[in-house]
């Protein structure tokens, strides 16, 4: 679990990087930077774990490259690649994740001794996991719905990654808020709870979806809001069942 927790947290940073400082190369270097470190909070010393830590940075270092490309490429088809990437990365880490060592180091060490009840004694392995799944759902899965969304052909997104603007607002925000209320309610088993904030959704932007002149446009805003929607929703479902 450690590997692929560790790959989410590099995916993570990289993207929020982004959003902060949108400078070429930087973000997906401190992403992979802080792969290595993790790895090394983690006590992934051994040679396999060494060897899965420096593919793992290459991943990273890969993803920022592609996603960069495909908002820059003019074509659609674009966006497939750093879809491609994600996808085969994260596939291959669940796949090798038995190989991979078991958590230790200074990240064990401060979870034996945090007095915080929801910390305490918990398991490095799970906890790497857990901080992962929460953290691509910031902004590597506002990442993804833009992706989608291009290839789809659905909207096509600024060549730094942005939206253009529509008339539907706080995407961006609302999204990631979105996605970590709905994996912390799936994990604290309250999936009822969850489907209660997807109809909720529906319902909020409703208004803003059926109050278009143009039927054109109506069908432009529903088709982007519903498959956002929809991907996004798939993110933090995803994110939960590696967790469970």
């Amino acid at each position: 679990m450690s590997w692929i927790g560790i790959l989410l947290i590099g995916f993570a940073v990289a993207d929020l990087t982004h959003s902060v400082r949108r400078t070429r190369h930087l973000p997906e270097c401190v992403g992979a930077l802080v792969v290595l470190v993790a790895g090394l909070l983690a006590g992934m010393t051994s040679g396999r774990d060494v060897v899965a830590m420096l593919v793992i940075a290459a991943l990273v270092l890969l993803w920022g490259q592609t996603v960069t490309w495909g908002f820059g490429h003019p074509g659609e088809k674009a966006a497939w690649l750093p879809l491609g990437v994600f996808v085969v990365s994260l596939v291959a880490a669940i796949g090798c994740s038995g190989l991979a060592g078991q958590a230790s180091g200074p990240l064990a060490r401060w979870l034996g001794s945090v007095s915080l009840p929801a910390l305490a004694g918990a398991d490095p392995d799970r906890f790497v996991l857990l901080l992962g799944a929460f953290a691509i759902q910031l902004s590597t899965g506002n990442v993804l719905v833009r992706l989608v969304l291009k290839s789809t052909g659905t909207i096509h997104p600024l060549a730094n990654g942005s939206l253009p603007p529509t008339q539907l607002k706080g995407g961006r925000l609302l999204g990631p808020l979105e996605r970590v209320f709905i994996l912390a309610l799936a994990l604290g088993g309250q999936v009822t709870a969850a489907s209660v904030v997807v109809a909720a959704k529906g319902l909020l932007r409703f208004p803003e979806l059926s109050s278009r002149h143009e039927q054109q446009q109506v069908h432009e805003m529903t088709e982007y809001f519903l498959l956002g929607s929809f991907v996004s929703w798939l993110v933090a479902l995803g994110s939960f069942v590696l967790l469970v």
